[in-house]
This record gives structure tokens, C-alpha cells and sequence, in this order.
């Protein structure tokens, strides 16, 4: 037995600018009633690095930009049930959790992962988050 069934519109998320466009990728896709976020970089607009060597600084600018994302997408950051949450250095586990804390107050909590890594795709950036949202 199979079951077919139709596949579900994929709708990319963007802003203006978009600032990952010209890396081929979307900011975020939104399928039916859920947005799947690219990782937010602590960038501006124009993609330029913000608060380089300051792990809160540029947390704010990501949480900010998941934010923008979000909503573009008929999401917001209270919609978020699944994050994760990618750092170059655990030991600033405190400060992200106050940030969450501050972002995402309500309950119950959302499901997030919180993972250092490395490095990530530009050498300044302490810190990446992706995110699924849902919309409506």
C-alpha cells in the first residue's frame, strides 16, 4: 500500500534587503502553517558583522534578525517552538539565557538546542540561530 499525498507549497521568506541573498539561500522557507528559518547571523541589513568581540551585542542582533524573519513570515519569536542555537564559546551559556529569557518569556518553554561549535561561516560571529516557527 502506498499513500500519496500532495506536497505542501514551499514559500521562501525574505526582507528588504535581503541580506542572504547573495548567498543563495533563503532567510526562511514557510511550509503550510510552519517557517523554518535559515541560522540568523549577527549581521546588519546590508550584512555587514555587528559587535565583533561582543557575544551579547551581536546574540541581540541575531535574536533580531530571527525576529524580522519570523514575522515576515506571519511568525514571531513567541511562535518559535524549536531553536537552536550555535556558539563559538559554551561558557556564554548565561548570558544567551537571560537573552532567552527576555525573548521568549512564554510557556511552555521552547524546545532548543544550544551547541558550540568551532567556527562559524564568518570568523567575527560568535553566535548563530535557527529557528521553527508557527504561523498563524
Amino acid at each position: 500500500m502506498s499513500v500519496t499525498q500532495p506536497g505542501a507549497e514551499r514559500v521562501r521568506v525574505s526582507a528588504e534587503p535581503d541580506w542572504y541573498e547573495s548567498a543563495g539561500i533563503s532567510l526562511g522557507v514557510r511550509v503550510g502553517n510552519l517557517v523554518f528559518t535559515s541560522g540568523q547571523a549577527p549581521i546588519d541589513a546590508q550584512g555587514a558583522t555587528v559587535g565583533a568581540g561582543d557575544f551579547e551585542t551581536q546574540a541581540r542582533q541575531a535574536l533580531a534578525n530571527l525576529s524580522t524573519v519570523l514575522t515576515n513570515a506571519g511568525s514571531s519569536l513567541a511562535d518559535v517552538v524549536k531553536a537552536t542555537v550555535f556558539v563559538t564559546d559554551i561558557a556564554q551559556q548565561d548570558i544567551y539565557a537571560q537573552l532567552r529569557e527576555e525573548h521568549f518569556p512564554d510557556k511552555p518553554h521552547l524546545a532548543e538546542s544550544f551547541v558550540e561549535v568551532s567556527s562559524l561561516a564568518n570568523p567575527e560571529w560568535m553566535i548563530e540561530i535557527e529557528a521553527i516557527g508557527l504561523v498563524g
